[in-house]
């Protein structure tokens, strides 16, 4: 299959500009200007005219990598360019440390990062890093009586302020941002895990309190290197005997292990060099692992005369290798094949019912006469203006019955004519 190749009209003439060192690098229009890495430019940009260096020359790019519009170089930079740069680079000196007077005037909770001047010195911009929303309405006001020009302030992140500030890393080397990365990428805790490294904040972080840049740099790789690993707490055979896997060495490619036969024993073997019997560790349900599976230890114990075994005995430990879990259930399954007798499922047993024979016995058991009733006892007549008895009252009040039970219909009595 033939590669597509970008045509002219799919490529855009650009050139690399840096406004400051250490910042993020756009795409300018080279504007037809000769230019190399070097050169100081005067760019349009969308607060005006900027100063800035150009980091690249001209060269082609994908159009779908330019972010629209793509701005113009407008010339290079004179000697008196230089001068008015110089001038706004004194100038935010001076406000940076006006700036901070001000920040303790007002008791603001708020720590002043770095000032700027744009080119045409026509706003200043502070940069100033806090825990919290901070209300500095009236520093605002403050500045732009000193200054008489029109003041913004900004607030960033750590991350950030480490990349304007600068520094040294744990490593003795430069910041990264500070140095060539142009954008921040996302790092999280499970990189360090996947990379075995220990999980102590002041290991893992940046000067800025973030976790390390660094931590992507190698996370793919890592990756691709698990994907092709055994997995810890394996099963697996070697040369030497089986044993279990108790540390991986991603990048040397090499296991440790635990031998079953001397469990004190712990040999480092390549990854090349081991079969893999069971993947992880055991769970319950999982089937046990015949004591004669060892396609690696036990290749060279095995001896048969034919030669159409040998052949197979030589193959064999190809196939324990590459497919050792359906090796591991045949090795699980039943030796000889139940038979039809055994394979049949057994009924359940029925209760026995009773035999028409029986009725007659239980008809003469029900015929018998059955011992007459006594006679209830007949209460005696109330006598006129006697009073009566209070359990006869409470007998006659209807029952209450408790919220909590449902309110059953009464039966209707069958000796009762029907309407």
């Amino acid at each position: 299959m033939e590669e597509t190749k970008n045509t002219p009209a799919e490529l855009v003439e650009v050139v690399d500009i840096q406004f400051r060192p250490g910042q993020k690098v756009y795409f300018f229009d080279p504007n037809g200007i000769p230019l190399s890495p070097g050169d100081d430019v005067i760019i349009d940009t969308a607060r005006g005219a900027e100063f800035g260096t150009c980091t690249a020359g001209p060269h082609n790019i994908p159009m779908k990598d330019v972010v629209s519009p793509l701005r113009k170089v407008l010339r290079k930079a004179n000697a008196q360019d230089q001068k008015v740069i110089r001038d706004n680079r004194a100038k935010e000196q001076h406000a940076y440390q006006v700036c901070q007077q001000k920040i303790a005037a007002h008791g603001l909770d708020m720590q002043l990062v770095g000032a700027e001047c744009t080119f045409d010195g026509s706003k200043l911009l502070f940069y100033f890093t806090a825990d919290e929303r901070v209300d500095f309405r009236e520093l605002v006001k403050d500045l732009a009586s000193v200054f008489h020009i029109r003041i913004e302030l900004r607030q960033i992140g750590v991350r950030d302020k480490a990349k304007m500030v600068g520094g040294l890393g744990i490593c003795g080397r430069p910041f990264c941002c500070a140095s060539f990365l142009d954008d921040f990428q996302p790092v999280s805790i499970k990189m360090a895990k996947t990379q075995n490294l220990s999980l102590n904040p002041t290991k893992i972080s940046g000067t800025c309190g973030r976790l390390m840049c660094c931590l992507k740099y190698e996370q793919d790789a890592y990756e691709d290197l698990i994907r092709t690993s055994p997995k810890a707490e394996s099963f697996v055979d070697t040369p030497e005997g089986r044993g279990t896997i108790v540390e991986i060495d991603l990048l040397r490619q090499r296991v440790k292990v635990r031998m079953e036969d001397a469990p004190e024993t712990i040999s480092v073997f390549p990854n090349a060099d081991i079969a893999v019997l069971r993947s992880g560790k055991a769970k319950k349900n999982d089937p046990p692992i015949p004591a004669d599976l060892a396609p690696i230890s036990g290749k060279g114990k095995r001896q048969h005369t034919d030669e159409k075994k040998d052949d197979a005995m030589i193959l064999e430990p190809i196939r324990f290798r590459y497919s050792t879990e359906s090796i591991v259930e045949e090795a699980a399954a039943p030796a000889a094949p139940a038979t039809p007798a055994e394979e049949a499922p057994q009924k359940p047993r029925r209760r026995r019912r009773p035999e028409k024979k029986d009725a007659p016995r239980a008809e003469e058991e029900n015929s018998q006469p059955k011992a007459p009733r006594e006679p209830r006892e007949q209460k005696q007549p109330q006598a006129a203006g006697e009073a009566a008895a209070p359990q006869a009252d409470e007998e006659k009040k209807p029952r209450r019955r408790n919220n909590h039970r449902r309110y059953r219909k009464p039966k209707a009595n069958p000796d009762t004519p029907k309407d």
